[in-house]
C-alpha cells in the first residue's frame, strides 16, 4: 500500500510539472511570436489583437479535442491517439515565419496573419492547449480523492510566470531568433514529459482505479448543468475575454504598442483565474461587484475630462478596471464549477466564450463600429453583471424582495454614467466630418471652429491640421520653423527642382512645400489615410509636384524598388504610439541609404508623447557612419486662451547626413539641441532586436 501512495504522490508531482511547462510555453509563444511579426504588419495594436484571437481560437479547438477524445475514446487510445499528435509536432517544429510571408502590398492583414500563425506555431500550439483539460481529466482518474482545480490554479501560475517574466527578462536579453530557439528546446522538454504522464496512466495499476471509483461517487455531488448553465457560463467568460482585448487595444492606442503593455493585461487577466480557482476566500462577491462599479466610472471620467492625467495613474485605472472585471467573472464561475465529471465541457465552454469575446473584439466589431465602442459595450455588460452579483449576494433578487431606493438610485447612476461617456462617442461621431476605422486604427476627420481648420485624428494623436483661410501654409510639425521645413528650404537653395521620399502622408502636409519639376513621392500603409487626405484635405491636390502614393509598407517597397536617388527622405511614422520599430533599425537605415543621393539627407521626426527615440536615432547614426544633428522648436502659446497653439505645438526632428558639413548651417544651428547625447544611452534596434521599453520617456 506504501508503495501506491508513493507512485500516487509521483504522479501528482509529475502532472504538476507537466501543466506547469505546458502552460508556461503557451503563454510565453504569444508575445514571442506577436513582436516578431508586428514590424510586418505596421506595428499596430490590431497585430496583437489579432494573434489573441487566433490563440483563443485554437484554445477552444484544443480544450474541445479534449472532452470529445476523453468522452469518446477509451483511456488507452486517447494515449496512442495523443502521442501520434505530438510526434507529428515534433516533427515539424519551427515557429518562426520566414521572410516569404512578409506583406508585399495592401493586403487583408487580419487574414493573412492567422494563416502565418497557423502554419507556423499552430500544431504546437494546439498540443499545448489540450494539456490543461486532458491531463487534468487523466490526473483526476488517477487520484479521484483530489481536486484536479488545483492543478488548473497551478496552470495559470506557470501562465502568469510566463508573461510577466517575457518582457521583464526574454525580451531585453534575448534575440528574437535565440528565443525561438529556446522556447523549442522547451516544447521538447514538454513533449517528454507528456509522454512520460501518458507511461504512468499507462502503467499504473488497475487496483488504483477500482478503489478510487467508490471514493468518487461518496464524495462528489454529481448536479445536472442545464443550458441556462452553459449560457452564463459562455456569457461570463466572454465578457471577461471581450474586456481584456478591448482593454488592451484602448492602452495601447492611448500609450505604446508594447510587449510590457500586452502582457500586463493578460497577466491580470490570468492572475483572476488562478486567485479564483486555487481558493474560495479570494473571491468576495459584494466587494468584487462594488469596485467594478466604482472603477468603471473612473474610466469613464478618464475617457471624458483625464486624457492629460499623470500616465501611470491612466495605467493603474485601466489595469485596475480590467483586474476587478475578470475576478467578478472568474469569481461567478469558479462559483459555478461543476464536478470533476464534467470538467472538460466546463473548460470547454470557458474557451468558447473566450473565443466569443475575441471574435467580437478582433473581427466584429472593426466591421460594424467606426470606433472603439466595444470597449463602453464591455463596460456597460460589467456593470450589469455587477449590479446583478451584488443584487443576488444580498437577496434581492427573489420575487419577495427588492432593494434599498438608496443602492436602486446608486446603480442608475452607475448606468448614466456609463451611457453618457457612450452616448458621447456616438454623438462624436455624428458630428465629425468623417470617421472610418480599419485593422490600422480609427481615424477621424474633424472641423475645429478655433483655429478655423479642418484636423485629422488618429486615436488622441493629431496628425494633420489644414487651414480653411490659408490652405497652402504648412502647419505642426511641419512649418517653415521646424526641422523638415529648414531642411526643405535648405537643399531647395542649392538645387532644384527637387526629389522627396516622405514615410507616412497624415493629411498630406508637406506637400505644401512642393514646386514645379518637384516629386514627392508618399509611401502609406494605410489606404483609409490615403481616402481621407485626398478627400477632405487639398495639400494633394493643390501641389503643383508631381505627388506619388505607394500604398504599402514603406521599407517593404523600398526594398523592392530600383534607387530612387532622393534629396531628402522624410520618415514620419513616430509621432503616434503604434511606434514602427522596423522602420528604425540598422538594417532599415541601409535600405535608406540606397535610395538617397550622396548629398541627400535623411529627415526623422521624434516628437512623441512617450517615448525619445533620440536614443535610437543617434545609435543608428553612429552604426551607420552618419552624421546626426537635433533640431527643436518650442511649442507657441495662444495669448488668447493661455493653451498651446494646435498650429505650432512645437517638434523635435533629427537629421542624418554623410557629410557633417550639410548640417553645419545657420538654419539648423539656430535650433539645434545644446545638450549632446552621451554615447552611453544610445540604444541601437536591429531585425532581431528591439525593445521599446528601454526608450520610454516617462
Amino acid at each position: 500500500m506504501t508503495q501506491i501512495r508513493q507512485q500516487v504522490r509521483g504522479t501528482g508531482l509529475l502532472f504538476a510539472t507537466t501543466v506547469f511547462v505546458s502552460a508556461f510555453l503557451l503563454f510565453q509563444i504569444q508575445p514571442l511570436i506577436s513582436k516578431a511579426i508586428l514590424p510586418w504588419f505596421g506595428g499596430t495594436p490590431s497585430v496583437w489583437t489579432t494573434c489573441l484571437l487566433f490563440f483563443q481560437t485554437l484554445l477552444c479547438g484544443g480544450y474541445a479535442y479534449s472532452h470529445v477524445l476523453t468522452a469518446k475514446l477509451p483511456t488507452r487510445w486517447q494515449a496512442i491517439l495523443h502521442v501520434m499528435l505530438l510526434v507529428v509536432s515534433l516533427a515539424f517544429l519551427h515557429i518562426l515565419p520566414s521572410i516569404a510571408w512578409k506583406p508585399v502590398g495592401v493586403e487583408a492583414p487580419t487574414l493573412r496573419i492567422a494563416v502565418l500563425l497557423l502554419s507556423t506555431v499552430g500544431l504546437p500550439y494546439f498540443m499545448l492547449s489540450t494539456t490543461g483539460p486532458l491531463l487534468l481529466r487523466w490526473f483526476s482518474l488517477l487520484e479521484p480523492t483530489s481536486s484536479p482545480y488545483r492543478l488548473y490554479a497551478l496552470s495559470n501560475a506557470g501562465s502568469l510566470v510566463a508573461l510577466l517574466s517575457y518582457p521583464i527578462l526574454f525580451e531585453p536579453l534575448l534575440r528574437i531568433s535565440l528565443q525561438a530557439t529556446s522556447w523549442s528546446v522547451g516544447f521538447c522538454v514538454f513533449a517528454a514529459l507528456c509522454v512520460a504522464c501518458i507511461v504512468r496512466l499507462w502503467q499504473l495499476p488497475q487496483e488504483i482505479q477500482q478503489q478510487a471509483e467508490p471514493v468518487r461517487q461518496v464524495h462528489r455531488k454529481s448536479q445536472p448543468v442545464t443550458l441556462g448553465t452553459y449560457a452564463v457560463w459562455f456569457l461570463l467568460a466572454m465578457v471577461a475575454a471581450a474586456m481584456l482585448l478591448a482593454e488592451t487595444n484602448e492602452v495601447c492606442q492611448d500609450v505604446a504598442v508594447i510587449p510590457f503593455l500586452w502582457v500586463i493585461p493578460l497577466a491580470l487577466y490570468l492572475l483572476s483565474f488562478i486567485l479564483c480557482f486555487e481558493s474560495d476566500r479570494w473571491y468576495r462577491r459584494n466587494w468584487s461587484a462594488l469596485g467594478t462599479a466604482v472603477l468603471v466610472l473612473a474610466v469613464c471620467w478618464l475617457q471624458s475630462f483625464g486624457s492629460r492625467t499623470f500616465l501611470p495613474l491612466q495605467l493603474a485605472i485601466y489595469f485596475g478596471t480590467l483586474f476587478s472585471i475578470c475576478m467578478l467573472c472568474h469569481g461567478e464561475l469558479a462559483r459555478m464549477r461543476p464536478d470533476p465529471n464534467s470538467l472538460t465541457v466546463f473548460y470547454l465552454t470557458l474557451s468558447a466564450g473566450g473565443a466569443g469575446g475575441g471574435l467580437f473584439v478582433g473581427l466584429l466589431a472593426p466591421l460594424i463600429f467606426p470606433a472603439f465602442w466595444e470597449h463602453d459595450l464591455g463596460l456597460l455588460a460589467a456593470c450589469v453583471i455587477a449590479v446583478i452579483v451584488y443584487c443576488d449576494h444580498r437577496g434581492w433578487t427573489s420575487e419577495d424582495q427588492r432593494p434599498p431606493m438608496l443602492w436602486t438610485g446608486l446603480a442608475i447612476a452607475l448606468f448614466v454614467g456609463v451611457g453618457t461617456v457612450f452616448a458621447a462617442a456616438i454623438m462624436n461621431y455624428t458630428e465629425s466630418i468623417a470617421m472610418v476605422r480599419n485593422f490600422y486604427g480609427v481615424l477621424e476627420v474633424e472641423s475645429d471652429d478655433i483655429e478655423d481648420a479642418v484636423v485629422l485624428r488618429h486615436g488622441r494623436i493629431m496628425h494633420g491640421i489644414q487651414l480653411k483661410g490659408i490652405p497652402s501654409l504648412p502647419t505642426m510639425y511641419y512649418g517653415f520653423k521646424t526641422g523638415v521645413g529648414r531642411s526643405i528650404q535648405e537643399l531647395r537653395d542649392r538645387k532644384t527642382p527637387l526629389k522627396i521620399g516622405l514615410v507616412g502622408l497624415g493629411a498630406g502636409t508637406l506637400a505644401a512645400y512642393g514646386k514645379a519639376g518637384d516629386t514627392f513621392r508618399f509611401y502609406e500603409i494605410n489606404e483609409n489615410v490615403t481616402q481621407l487626405a485626398e478627400r477632405h484635405f487639398t495639400f494633394l491636390k493643390n501641389c503643383p509636384s508631381t505627388v506619388e502614393i505607394i500604398q504599402g509598407d514603406a521599407r517593404l517597397m523600398l526594398e523592392h524598388e530600383t534607387p530612387q536617388e532622393f534629396d531628402l527622405l522624410v520618415l514620419d511614422a513616430f509621432s503616434g504610439d503604434a511606434i514602427p520599430t522596423h522602420l528604425l533599425t540598422r538594417e532599415a537605415m541601409q535600405s535608406y541609404l540606397r535610395h538617397l543621393r550622396p548629398k541627400g539627407l535623411i529627415a526623422i521626426h521624434i516628437s512623441n508623447l512617450h517615448f525619445d527615440l533620440r536614443r535610437v536615432t543617434d545609435a543608428l547614426a553612429t552604426a551607420s557612419d552618419l552624421h546626426a544633428l537635433t533640431l527643436e522648436t518650442a511649442a507657441v502659446m495662444d495669448p488668447n486662451t493661455g493653451t498651446q497653439s494646435l498650429i505650432e505645438p512645437g517638434s523635435r526632428w533629427v537629421l542624418l547626413a554623410r557629410d557633417a558639413e550639410l548640417l553645419n548651417r545657420s538654419r539648423y544651428t539656430e535650433i539645434a539641441a545644446r545638450n549632446p547625447l552621451p554615447h552611453a544611452r544610445q540604444v541601437l534596434w536591429t531585425d532581431d532586436f528591439s525593445n521599446l521599453i528601454e526608450v520610454l520617456d516617462w
